[in-house]
């Protein structure tokens, strides 16, 4: 397994445990998710899906992988306005143009356990190793984008086990 095809499955196994873990705080700590947690997860989804789809179709992967950019990049965005909203007085996130829209699409209807947004986006939750849950998410993001864009670039291919390839 090369360097580049580890990477995308590391990517696409990040991405699934972020989301059962927001799964988990939503259903065992009742943590209910605000339109922007409802967005990182949709980029969280992205990220994975093309992770996924550029280790599927190896040859072509770098198209696939610059959607991958674009999402991590999104989810950056979202994530530090989240933290921007815990950081200010108390007040409204604007919840009500954003909740009616997101709660309108397809995978909201269909999975609404992890696509419906039914929280407040200034809801204070207790921080987990001393960061707010978007400040991780942010975290996450940056680590992707970062990763992604290496991948990217990078044109050696080495083994992951066994050192490099040979000519």
């Amino acid at each position: 397994m090369n360097r580049t095809k580890a990477a995308l499955f590391l990517i696409v196994i990040a991405c699934a445990g972020l989301l059962g873990f927001a799964m988990y705080l939503q259903l065992a700590l009742d943590m209910l998710p605000c339109p922007l947690c409802v967005m990182q997860r949709y980029a969280f989804l992205f990220i994975g899906l093309s992770a996924l789809f550029a280790l599927i179709f190896s040859k072509q992967h770098r198209p696939i992988m610059g959607f991958g950019i674009l999402a991590s990049l999104a989810g950056i965005g979202i994530s530090g306005y989240q933290v921007w909203v815990l950081t200010q007085p108390p007040g409204s996130c604007g919840v009500d143009p954003l909740t009616a829209p997101l709660n309108g699409i397809f995978m909201a209807q269909w999975f609404p356990s992890m696509f419906k947004a039914t929280g407040f986006c200034d809801t204070p939750y207790d921080p987990i190793l001393g960061l707010s849950i978007p400040a991780w998410a942010c975290v996450w993001f940056v680590s992707f984008t970062l990763m992604q864009i290496v991948l990217l670039v990078s044109k050696k291919k080495e083994r992951v086990f066994f050192g490099k390839i040979r000519p």
